[in-house]
Formats: C-alpha cells, sequence, structure tokens
C-alpha cells in the first residue's frame, strides 16, 4: 500500500468517470461539537476523541503541514462507527525519497456521553497496510459546558512514539509488552497480532467554540514523528499543538494550526449528509390529484360496450405519464380492473413512479374500474406487481398517514407473466435513442502524478429491436488527458488483466468503449435472466449470462452469472488479443435492513484466480450509496504484489440530491487504492440486482414515504 517513489515501487491508479468533487458539495443543515484532524477523522488537531460525526456523514479533509500531505475521506457508516480512507504524500521520508501512503482507519464508540460520564471509544488507524501511521487508541471526550470539550486518552503504536510507558496491558498477557516492526515494502495486510501492543503514552486536549463559527484547540500530542524529522524533516520542538477551526459556511470549514513548535499548517474540510437534499423544496411538477368518483358512477358499465374504448384509454393514459416523465409499456382493462406496464425514466424513488401512476388513472379511467395494477419494466422486464383499491386512493390521498395506510393496504407481488393478454403501446415506442456530450476520466494515486484526467467527448446509442432485446454502444475521442502518460511498467507475475489499462489510455484515442446485444427476459416466478454479447467493456469482449433468483417479499436472493472473456486490443477497436478466460460467479445478496446491503461473490476472476468477494453498502431512500468491498484469491499476497489483496470504496450520487429536481440519473465510482490484477471482475453493464431489488417490498417500504410526492 505504500510507495517510496525513489525505490521506484510499481503502483497503478484505477480510472473514474468523474471526480469525486461532487460528493463534497456541502449541504444545507449545520453540524456543530466536532471538528476533523489533519488526518481527516473527527478530531482536535492531530490527536483523537471520542466524538462521532453526524449518522452518514460523508467527509473530505486535505491537510498540509512540514513535509506531509494528506487526504481523506471519512463516512460515518453507523451512528457509533466511522471509516476513512487516507492517500498522504510525505516527503524525505526517512531520506529514502518520497513516501506515497495509503491507509485505512476505524473508530467506534462504545459509549455515549451523559450527564455524568464522558464519550468513550476505540480506534485502529492504518489498520490495513505498511503501518506508516499504525497506532491504536482508547479516548474519552467530555463536554463541561455547551462550548467547552475535553478529551484524553491512551495510544499505542505511533501514538505511543513520545514520552511512551510500558504497556499497562501487560498485567493480562507479557505478548502485549513488545510491538512487532512492520514490513514497509507491500502492505495491505491486517497486522493484528501488534494491536495495542507495545510502549503506551497519554494524549489530551482542549476545544472551545469561541463563537458559532470559530472554534480554538490546543492539545497535548504523543506522536513523536520519528521518522518525519530526520535527515531533511522539520524539527519536533515540542508535544504541543495549537489551532483553530472556521466555519466559512455550512459544512465547509478552514483550519490553521500551529504543530510542534516549529510548523504552521493548514487543512480544508468539506461534509455532505446523504440524508438531507443540498437543496430544500423541490422544483419539479407537482402531481396530479386523485380524482374521486361520483356517488353510484361504479356501477355504469356502459363504457365497455363503446368501440375503441380501451384504445383511447391507452392513448390518455400514456400522454398523462409521458408529461410526468415516464413511459406506457402496455396495458389490459376489464370492467373491474386495470393492468399497466411502465417504464420509470425520472423517479429514483420507485413509489413516487407508482404513486403518481396511480393517481393518473383515477383521472382517465371509467369509474367502474376499482383495482389498479402497477407493473414498472426495465430492458423489457416486469420487475414486480402493486395492486392498489381505488378507493383507497380516494380515502388516503389526504389522511395524515395516507403513506403507510397505503403501503399497508397495498399488494406487491411477482409480475411474471403478466404482460399475458396485455396490449403493446406501440405509439409511444421509441427503438432508437443516442446521445452526445463530454466525458472526462480519472486516475489517482499514481505515485509520479496521484492525479491524471482524460477527457474529450462521448457518444452513445441504444437501440431495442424489442423491448427486451436491446443493442447499446458507445465511442470515446479523448481531446487531452494524461492518463496514458504513466511510464511504470506492469511487474505482475499472474495474467495482465488490468494492470495495463493505462496502456489502454494511452492507445485507444478514439475507443470503442462498449458494443453490445442483450437479452433479458424471465424464465419463471422469482427467477430473472440476462445474456449478453460482443465487446463487454474497454478491455474484454465476449458473452456473459446472469441468472437471479429474487423472491419479491425476500430480503435474500441468490445469483449466478458465466462469462467467457477475450482481451482486447489496445487500441480498443474490433481486434483481439492471445488471451481469453472463462469466469463466473455465485452470488449471494441480503438486505439487513436500514439500508445496509451485504454481497457475497464467490468464483473465478479474469486472471484466472478463483476466490470471493466480500461487500458492504449503506443505501438511502434517495438513491445515494456508500460501501466498500475486499476481495481475496488464491492468488498469494506476493504474487498480488504492492497491496495485498484487492480492495475499494464505492459511491452513487443521484443527480436529484443537488438539484432538487426529480432525476433518475446517478454517478457512481470506484476508488481502489491500487488497480493490480488478482480479483478483477468483467464490467458488464446491466447487471440485474440493483434494478430488480429496488421494485421489491422491503427497498420500497423505505422510501413509500414518498408515494404521495
Amino acid at each position: 500500500m505504500k510507495t517510496i517513489a525513489k525505490r521506484g515501487l510499481k503502483e497503478r491508479a484505477p480510472r473514474a468517470v468523474l471526480g469525486l468533487s461532487v460528493l463534497l458539495l456541502p449541504v444545507s443543515a449545520e453540524t456543530q461539537g466536532y471538528s476533523y484532524s489533519t488526518y481527516g477523522t473527527p478530531s482536535l488537531i492531530d490527536m483523537p476523541t471520542a466524538q462521532s460525526a453526524e449518522d452518514a456523514e460523508l467527509a473530505a479533509t486535505v491537510s498540509n503541514f512540514a513535509n506531509s500531505t494528506r487526504s481523506t475521506l471519512s463516512f460515518q457508516i453507523t451512528p457509533r462507527l466511522s471509516g476513512s480512507f487516507r492517500y498522504s504524500k510525505i516527503e524525505d521520508y526517512s531520506s529514502g525519497g518520497d513516501l506515497f501512503d495509503r491507509s485505512f482507519d476505524l473508530r467506534y464508540r462504545f459509549l455515549k456521553e451523559t450527564a455524568r460520564r464522558p464519550a468513550l471509544a476505540v480506534g485502529l488507524q492504518d489498520f490495513i497496510g505498511t503501518g506508516v501511521y499504525s497506532g491504536e487508541y482508547i479516548v474519552a471526550t467530555k463536554t463541561f459546558s455547551p462550548r467547552l470539550t475535553f478529551t484524553g486518552g491512551i495510544g499505542w503504536g505511533r501514538l505511543a512514539s513520545y514520552n511512551g510507558f510500558s504497556n499497562p496491558l501487560g498485567v493480562l498477557d507479557d505478548r502485549f509488552e513488545t510491538r512487532p516492526e512492520r514490513d514497509v515494502g507491500r502492505g495491505g495486510e491486517i497486522e493484528s497480532t501488534g494491536w495495542f501492543r507495545g510502549d503506551a503514552a497519554f494524549f489530551g486536549g482542549v476545544a472551545w467554540q469561541a463563537t458559532d463559527k470559530l472554534t480554538l484547540k490546543a492539545e497535548y500530542s504523543s506522536d513523536a514523528y520519528s521518522r518525519e524529522t530526520g535527515q531533511g524533516g522539520f524539527e519536533r520542538e515540542s508535544p504541543f499543538n495549537f489551532g483553530l477551526d472556521y466555519r466559512i459556511q455550512d459544512n465547509i470549514h478552514l483550519q490553521a494550526h500551529y504543530l510542534y513548535g516549529s510548523e504552521i499548517g493548514f487543512a480544508l474540510n468539506m461534509r455532505t449528509n446523504p440524508r438531507h437534499p443540498a437543496v430544500n423544496g423541490g422544483t419539479g411538477i407537482a402531481p396530479l390529484p386523485v380524482q374521486r368518483r361520483a356517488p353510484g358512477a361504479t356501477e355504469d358499465l356502459g363504457w365497455t360496450q363503446a368501440q375503441g374504448a380501451e384504445v383511447r384509454l391507452r392513448e390518455q393514459t400514456a400522454a398523462l405519464l409521458n408529461n410526468d416523465g415516464m413511459a406506457l409499456e402496455a396495458m389490459e382493462v376489464d370492467a373491474r380492473s386495470a393492468t399497466i406496464h411502465i417504464r420509470n425514466n425520472r423517479y429514483l424513488a420507485r413509489p413516487e413512479a407508482l404513486g403518481r401512476s396511480a393517481r393518473i388513472l383515477t383521472r382517465v379511467l371509467p369509474a367502474s374500474i376499482e383495482t389498479f395494477k402497477i407493473v414498472p419494466v426495465e430492458n423489457g422486464i416486469p420487475l414486480s406487481a402493486t395492486t392498489l383499491k381505488r378507493s383507497d386512493l380516494e380515502d388516503l390521498e389526504h389522511a395524515p398517514d395516507g403513506a403507510w395506510q397505503s403501503y399497508a393496504r397495498a399488494e406487491i407481488s411477482d409480475a411474471a407473466g403478466s404482460f399475458d393478454g396485455a396490449t403493446y403501446n406501440d405509439s409511444q415506442f421509441n427503438p432508437f435513442t443516442w446521445s452526445l456530450g463530454p466525458y472526462a476520466s480519472l486516475s489517482y494515486f499514481d505515485p509520479d502524478q496521484p492525479v491524471r484526467v482524460d477527457a474529450g467527448l462521448r457518444l452513445e446509442g441504444r437501440y431495442e429491436i424489442t423491448p427486451s432485446w436491446i443493442i447499446s454502444g458507445s465511442i470515446e475521442q479523448r481531446v487531452a488527458g494524461n492518463i496514458g502518460d504513466a511510464t511504470r511498467p506492469s511487474d505482475s507475475v499472474i495474467p495482465r488483466v488490468r494492470s495495463e489499462g493505462y496502456i489502454y489510455a494511452r492507445a485507444g484515442e478514439t475507443a470503442l468503449k462498449h458494443l453490445t446485444v442483450a437479452h433479458y427476459f424471465r424464465p419463471a416466478k422469482d427467477y430473472y435472466a440476462r445474456v449478453t454479447a460482443g465487446y463487454l467493456e474497454s478491455e474484454f469482449g465476449g458473452v456473459s449470462s446472469e441468472l437471479l433468483w429474487k423472491p419479491v417479499a425476500s430480503r435474500l436472493a441468490l445469483g449466478a452469472e458465466v462469462n467467457y472473456a477475450v482481451q482486447r486490443d489496445f487500441d480498443q477497436g474490433f481486434g483481439f488479443r492471445d488471451y481469453d478466460v472463462t469466469t463466473g460467479h455465485l452470488s449471494a445478496y441480503y438486505d439487513f435492513g436500514n439500508g445496509y446491503l451485504g454481497q457475497v461473490d464467490a468464483g473465478r476472476y479474469l486472471a484466472g484466480d478463483i476466490g470471493a468477494t466480500f461487500s458492504l453498502d449503506r443505501t438511502f431512500a434517495n438513491g445515494w450509496s456508500v460501501g466498500a468491498y475486499a476481495t481475496f484469491t488464491d492468488v498469494s499476497f506476493d504474487d498480488f504484489g504492492e497491496g495485498s489483496f484487492d480492495k475499494g470504496l464505492r459511491f452513487t450520487v443521484p443527480l436529484s440530491h443537488f438539484l432538487g429536481t426529480a432525476s433518475d440519473k446517478t454517478y457512481t465510482a470506484v476508488v481502489q487504492p491500487l488497480t493490480r490484477d488478482g480479483g478483477a471482475r468483467l464490467k458488464v453493464q446491466d447487471r440485474l440486482y440493483d434494478s430488480v431489488r429496488s421494485y421489491h417490498a422491503p427497498e420500497m417500504k423505505d422510501s413509500w414515504g414518498r408515494f404521495w410526492r
């Protein structure tokens, strides 16, 4: 995980479509009572506290002092648990050249502060890696007035490198008295045998909120900075640090520090929270109100004898759905019930699309029709069927708890076979769509240049042979950029399935990013399937097949995927290289509730290695998602190379969060500390689970409050 530039250790950065700056835009909710440290975690200045950020807060911090620059992304995973990823540059590290370091932190607050006791937390700093910043701590923080807090703690590892003493845990076991050395070469391993071992030391400090915007801080540090103060480093003359935190505007903070008696430092901290919209209110189109039926109108069945009645109903329904950003795929009506298949192109909160569709039906359908069945469709496959009573809609539209009553009265069931007897709405069918616009690809963590960018134009097209048979493709023309300027060759000893990505960027000035034909279908109740063939992604072509079992009411889903992949030429044209592989995975997905989704994928990867990927994501009803994954295969840590195993963070950000208008567009980014060849999977578009689960009962229950929006 660490790279010393003068030693020439290899590092390759991942690519992303856009930068993470969109994640850092401020939100209107104001947070007080804690600030972020030079390490980018809720802390004093350089030492930790027991305070937690607001639940679900996502924060980015860039700090600099002396010869160290740290960029940190932190997320409050639960109200008590937080995690951080840090990328640092330390100049003249122990006279060995510049060090580029990636590290992960975890902190758990096991006691909440009360009137009589402080908050207590335990933390692991740089617990995966070579241990440049490695340390553990137990810390307490107590608020003595609305503006004054005190912190005290005991640290190990790096946090016991100044004025340390014998480890008090040595009374439990002699092994706590010594701390093993860490290897600075490869990194990526969890060295749990060293946790809370070796000497210990005390640290502490105080924070005083002088005004609503300004907080003053002072601390006693137990970090000796022994490696950074070596030849060419800074002079550490004092253990005392002083700082201020100034809130420029809501959730944008600027910090200034005087550190270790000799150094001036600065930090910029930006925060956002997926639970709080960046734009209060909304500017979208208001939904149509429910049209109540006149007394006795339900017995009028004369419309059933009128010639062309069903055609007119279908045209009127399609027009109103189109005005609301949706499309009518198919429709079936009889005297007492109606079934519509809709394509939702606007609302990430799926119940919002259902609620608007139901209100449209009250305005279009004859009064005798009491039962509405609404079936959302993606890529030609029906995902679920929500059955509503028209009389419930009339009764609950303005009820104080109408959303939850409507959920209790709704029936969400499997939609397999729902197209039987339905009439397609051919007048609304648009088989060909295309777009042309700019793109930007970013590459991170190259030690020669930590951020690289390519920019240009992207042409995308989609042709629906039928709603479930789809041809799609995209071409990119690079106009400017430097991702392909990377010069460090791959040192991989296993097949180079990802580590030569910079060559693809260099050679593919005009690149066919993908060109595929895909078929989506329902083989049986509770089952969903996909087959995709062609140029599947920028580096591989072939055939990919997927089968998903997902009952509508179940939190559990199981999937199987089998792929035959052939490596593409570097120029990303129509040619292939001399490498092919059969890969496949068995997957288990589980919704733990409260927005937490777990996933395990076990099988064979692109380099032929066999293992499993473990993922955990926290999702939000508004479309946000923040998660992490780790992959372990039969490739040894030595053969994998620097980083030891594949791991990363992933984010999905809805555009509507920042615009205040309804949109189903999202930005997705995967941040990998290193891109190596072990544990690499094929990047296939439109895998089934995410689209399927979004219309199933557990997921829709979380966002059903938007049914009447």
